[in-house]
């Protein structure tokens, strides 16, 4: 009697024995910032700790997608899935039997990582799950989106001053509406495609259209100054000169960002938005201030030319 509790005894041990041990990862995300997937197996009860007495599966959907024969040194992978690998063939010994995929080849799903050692054996699952997630953070992409549409609204307003306060021709009114317009459209369009989830092609394009097409707005307020002073004072190059800076900033900002996810420069971006966001106020404000005065008090040029024409009217008579 006493020998067949031995033999159970010892059977229940040889069980408990035979069973690999893991650190269970329920749940795996990857992004779009992903360039590769690493698929957690760690067996934390290994004995020998010798790779040729291991064999290693990983299967995902239940479909074999990977091995690794430890005795022959073989590897197997799937068609889908040239890119599978062990992390480290090195760390094996040690337990570690994660998968590394490129991101384009790891499709969502369940997969299960399979050890033997000798003959001992364990598996573990784990769940692979995309993850919705913006390029930029939320707090950058509400900021570049407010300073893109406070540019446009100034600018807009300093070209409705101009129109209603000075003299303006057909010809350049039409250009005015034309680019005001424009300037609208393409900020709509810009911040439709970059308020979208992920880093895509679309995203990036977004944020291109808030940025380059930017230029804009300086040729825009050369030109406004031209309407208001004729001959420019010194304080609308310096206005004019920060608006350069603002956009040169902003299109440095965005040609870093646009190869990096997530984006560690996008504060870039934010800081040249900002700067012809203030060019742009200042711009509106010198127009407010000083357009008056120049109205009320003639250029000099103009105002030694009508007492010439006077003079010359006279003669004629």
């Amino acid at each position: 009697m006493w020998q067949l509790a031995a033999w159970v005894l010892l059977s229940a041990v040889g069980v408990g024995s035979a069973q690999l041990m893991f650190n269970v990862t329920d749940v795996v995300q990857k992004t779009n910032c992903n360039k590769t997937v690493i698929l957690p197996c760690h067996v934390i009860n290994l004995n020998e700790n010798n790779p040729d007495v291991m064999f290693v599966t990983w299967k995902r959907q239940g479909k074999t997608i990977f091995s690794f024969d430890g005795g022959r040194k073989e590897f197997f992978r799937d068609s889908t899935v040239p890119s599978a690998n062990l992390v480290s063939l090195v760390d094996l010994p040690k337990g570690i039997a994660s998968l590394r995929l490129n991101s384009e080849e790891a499709d969502v799903g369940n997969y299960s990582c399979e050890v033997t050692e000798s003959n001992r054996e364990g598996e573990t699952r784990v769940e692979l799950r995309n993850y919705s997630g913006s390029w930029f953070l939320l707090v950058e992409r509400a900021i570049i989106i407010v300073l893109l549409f406070v540019i446009v609204a100034l600018c807009l307003a300093q070209l409705i001053l101009v129109a209603l306060k000075y003299e303006i021709g057909p010809e350049k009114r039409m250009g005015v509406i034309v680019a005001a317009v424009f300037s609208i459209v393409v900020a709509v369009v810009g911040t439709v495609l970059f308020v979208q989830d992920g880093y895509t092609a679309q995203n990036q394009t977004g944020l291109g259209l808030i940025v380059v097409p930017a230029v804009i707005f300086v040729p825009l307020q050369y030109f406004m100054f031209g309407i208001v002073f004729g001959s420019l004072p010194q304080a609308t190059f310096a206005l004019i000169g920060l608006q350069i800076l603002g956009y040169v900033i902003a299109v440095v900002g965005f040609a870093l960002c646009v190869s990096a996810c997530p984006p560690i420069h996008g504060s870039v971006v934010i800081a040249g938005l900002a700067i012809l966001a203030i060019a742009n106020l200042l711009s509106l404000g010198y127009v407010f201030i000083m357009g008056p005065r120049m109205k009320d008090h003639p250029r000099p040029g103009k105002a030694v030319e009508e007492p010439l024409n006077d003079a010359k009217g006279v003669m004629l008579e």
